[in-house]
C-alpha cells in the first residue's frame, strides 16, 4: 500500500478518471456529485461498481473521482479501470482475481481519424461513372 490514499488512474476513448479510495461506508462521488446522479444508467453504474463488487469492497471504501472528457460511456469505462487500479494500490492480493476478469486492462479502443480524400475514416464519396 502506498504512503498516501490508495489511487488509480483510469482512461478510455478520450475521457480520464482519476480515483481515491478512503475506508468508508461505499459511498461515490464524482466530480463533488453521487454516482446516481452523475451516471443515471444502471448499467453504466453496473460497470463503473463491478471491480468493487469482484473483490467484495463495496461497503469498505468511500470512492472520490473526477472524470473529465468524453461521454458517459467512455467516462464510466476510464472509472471502472481507474477503481480497478486503485483497489490494487490498496490491497496487491486483489490483483489476481481483477485480473482474472480483465479489469486491469486498458481498452485501447478510440476513434479511427478521418482520411483525405474519403468522407469519413473509411466512408467513401460516391462514385460516378460520368
Amino acid at each position: 500500500m502506498s504512503e498516501t490514499a490508495p489511487y488509480g488512474t483510469g482512461r478510455r476513448k478520450t475521457s480520464t478518471a482519476r480515483v481515491f479510495l478512503r475506508p468508508g461506508a461505499g459511498a461515490i462521488t464524482v466530480d463533488r456529485v453521487s454516482l446516481e446522479h452523475r451516471f443515471p444508467t444502471a448499467s453504466l453504474r453496473t460497470r463503473i461498481t463491478e471491480p468493487l463488487v469482484l473483490t467484495d469492497s463495496t461497503d469498505k471504501y468511500d470512492i472520490f473521482a473526477t472524470a473529465a472528457g468524453g461521454g458517459v460511456s467512455g467516462q464510466a469505462g476510464a472509472l471502472r479501470l481507474g477503481i480497478a487500479r486503485a483497489l490494487v494500490d490498496a490491497d496487491p492480493e486483489l490483483r489476481a482475481p481483477l485480473k482474472k476478469a480483465g479489469m486491469l486492462t486498458r481498452d485501447p479502443r478510440g476513434k479511427e481519424r478521418k482520411k483525405y480524400g474519403l468522407a469519413g475514416a473509411r466512408k467513401r464519396f460516391q462514385f460516378s461513372k460520368r
